[in-house]
């Protein structure tokens, strides 16, 4: 059986149980890519090795890779489609836990003024899609990747909510908007109307200049333009560097700082942080 046949079959099978199985897909796909369209028995254990140790430094993504890969094999061994596995017996260390970047309410300032400088004539709306993007992610704690998913059906300007469709666990939720961050949205979408594209419901509400929606890869490069004009840097230690997806722990942090501050009973509120879940 050919490489791509059994990755077809593998993925077919995980989505039919219910899995969306897209960021595995990605995965194996790349593994084909690299290994090329060969048959099963053919694939060579020391490039399986390459392909999972990458061009860098061991990272989780090394164990994530091989999680998946371990998946299609043994799918593969129980069917009889082969008899042994390619992949490393040994497994390296995991490396440390990722420490999430606290980032201060100056620091979101300077991102947010950063927003200025992506402005182009080519890309009139990127400075204020950018802008509104930070201020959504802060403002709800959404993952980046709930925010660039959402629809214009899905901003309900008159109830101050967003509907979050398909989250983590294949979960919808709604998200309650405060007054200035719902207005913050709704001049955005004003400007938004001004992009050629699609314009339906369905449209994506973050969009590119062209009115397609914007990629997480778009998003975090630039993202990391931004942080660097605004000199946002780590100096606890961790090798890693802020990311985006830390404004939504961020947001957790402020808003427990926020309730203590008010005299709430933050006990009480714990589970309203809680059910957004910060993976």
């Amino acid at each position: 059986m050919k490489l791509s046949e059994l990755i077809t079959k593998y993925v077919s099978f995980n989505q039919a149980i219910g899995m969306s199985y897209r960021s595995e897909a990605e995965v194996l796909r790349s593994f084909c890519n690299a290994m090329g369209d060969i048959e099963i028995e053919e694939v060579n254990p020391s490039l399986v090795t390459k392909f999972l140790s990458g061009s860098g430094p061991i990272t989780a993504f090394w164990h994530r890779k091989y999680g998946t890969l371990n998946g299609l094999y043994r799918f593969a061994l129980c069917r009889g489609y082969t008899d042994s596995s390619p992949l490393p017996k040994t497994l390296p260390k995991r490396p440390e836990k990722l420490i999430p970047y606290i980032y201060s309410i100056d620091e979101l300032q300077r991102l947010l003024a950063a927003t200025e400088s992506i402005e182009s004539r080519t890309s009139p709306l990127m400075a204020a899609t950018f802008r509104t993007i930070l201020l959504t992610l802060y403002g709800t704690g959404l993952r980046i990747s709930e925010a660039l998913s959402l629809k214009i059906a899905d901003v309900n300007f008159s109830d101050s909510l967003l509907i979050v469709r398909n989250s983590k666990f294949y979960k919808t939720r709604l998200v309650p908007l405060g007054p200035r961050l719902t207005e913050q949205l709704r001049l955005y979408s004003k400007k938004r109307q001004q992009l050629p594209g699609p314009l339906g419901e369905d449209a994506a509400f973050f969009s590119t200049r062209t009115g397609n929606p914007l990629s997480y890869s778009h998003m975090t490069k630039t993202f990391c333009l931004l942080r660097n004009l605004s000199r946002i840097r780590r100096r606890d230690g961790a090798r890693f560097a802020p990311r985006i997806h830390d404004i939504r722990h961020t947001f957790a942090v402020h808003r427990l700082e926020a309730w203590y501050r008010e005299g709430a009973d933050v006990q009480l509120m714990l589970p309203v942080v809680n059910r957004i879940g910060l993976a």
